[in-house]
């Protein structure tokens, strides 16, 4: 399958060509026809399957310009869980526009920034990218109009849900005109995402993609170090030096942590950042920004910022700290063996971690061994 055979307009397949998208991911062949089409359409896809392309595409080729009269109606909402991914969501919606004979506008917006710039930018905004919280801000100051909405997409469904967005989102919804294509997509479908689903679509597409976050393990190579927890530090700096680890992304639980373990591994001669919601929207971006080109070695994130950290192909993941959740388990280490690309996911284990360790293990039905650091010298780390 092709994209021209999926209906892809000439112009935006100059476009692909251009970026060396060569053919399609599964989500794009199942959901790319019907949204053209201007069905409904629940997609279940992780994140890193090629999702964002799968609705930007038709949409592109669906949205018209508007007249002047129309100024600050937005055509396209697109809703998201977090900052990283409303930049990263207006990034693909900017770069395929340039393939279009009409100039198409899309902003990204969201909270934790001055709310005056976006709120200049909305002159002639066609595509909105938009945390809810934020969309909220702006359409009670004037600033946007979402009457004439034709398309709406939830992003991350899952993950808005599971971060207490659920009253943000059902406000937005009321505001909504009732005729308009409503395209879901969340990495899984929890009762939570099905209920908002029969509440917006009508008859939509089921497009669902075999390759979850939890399918995905068999390209990751799964390792795991019983530790002390004063021994945390040292192991982590004799990883990285000893294998020569490069691209690494960190997890903790903590934002401190996070910042902690950041500052301890630069003072070991380690190149590394933190980043984490405390931080500046600029901070973050440039963090992510360096990570992703090379430029900086190790970055270390909390679970908040996870989803927005899309690296098609990262090699190294470690838990410094393991994840409440079996599926976060999942989900960080799911960055890494991505587009059938093998990957390293590391995690560090205390005694005390080891039960929940066991749990993780079940909940994913795959045994990792436990290596005892205590013989690994780390004498000088």
């Amino acid at each position: 399958m092709t994209f021209s055979e999926l209906g892809v307009a000439p112009h935006l397949l100059k476009v692909l060509e251009d970026l060396n998208y060569s053919e399609p991911y599964p989500i794009q062949e199942a959901a790319i026809p019907p949204i053209i089409k201007r069905k409904d359409l629940l997609g279940i896809a992780k994140t890193g399957s090629g999702k964002t392309a799968a609705y930007v595409l038709p949409i592109l080729m669906n949205v018209k310009p508007k007249r002047a009269v129309e100024n600050r109606h937005i055509r396209v909402l697109v809703l998201v869980p977090t900052r990283e991914l409303a930049v990263q969501v207006r990034d693909v919606f900017q770069q395929f526009s340039k393939g279009l004979p009409d100039r198409i506008k899309t902003i990204a917006v969201y909270g934790g920034a001055s709310i005056n710039p976006q709120m200049i930018a909305m002159q002639g905004v066609d595509i909105l990218v938009a945390t809810p919280g934020r969309l909220i801000e702006l359409i009670e100051s004037n600033a946007v109009y979402v009457s004439t909405l034709r398309t709406l997409v939830l992003d991350e469904a899952d993950k808005m849900l599971n971060l207490g967005f659920k009253d943000e989102m059902d406000r937005i919804f009321k505001l909504l005109p009732n005729r308009r294509q409503n395209l879901l997509f969340s990495a899984t479908l929890s009762d939570k995402v099905n209920n908002i689903q029969q509440i917006l679509m009508t008859d939509p597409v089921i497009a669902k993609v075999d390759g979850a976050d939890e399918d995905n393990i068999e390209w990751i190579n799964q390792i795991a170090y019983l530790v002390t927890e004063e021994k945390k530090g040292p192991l982590l700096r004799y990883l990285i030096k000893k294998h020569d680890l490069k691209q690494v992304l960190i997890f903790t639980s903590s934002v401190y942590k996070a910042d902690l373990v950041a500052e301890k591994l630069r003072k070991n001669n380690i190149d590394a950042l933190s980043t984490h919601s405390k931080k500046s929207p600029k901070a973050r971006r440039d963090a992510l920004r360096e990570f992703k080109s090379g430029e900086l070695r190790v970055l270390v994130a909390t679970d908040l910022l996870s989803r927005g950290i899309d690296i098609e192909f990262l090699p190294h993941v470690i838990n410094y700290e393991l994840p409440r959740s079996p599926k976060d388990y999942i989900h960080r280490i799911g960055r890494t063996g991505r587009a059938e690309s093998p990957g390293d996911a590391i995690s560090l284990v205390t005694v005390k971690d080891k039960n929940h360790f066991i749990v993780i293990q079940k909940k994913m039905g795959k045994n990792i061994y436990l290596e005892d650091s205590k013989d690994i010298d780390l004498k000088g780390y």
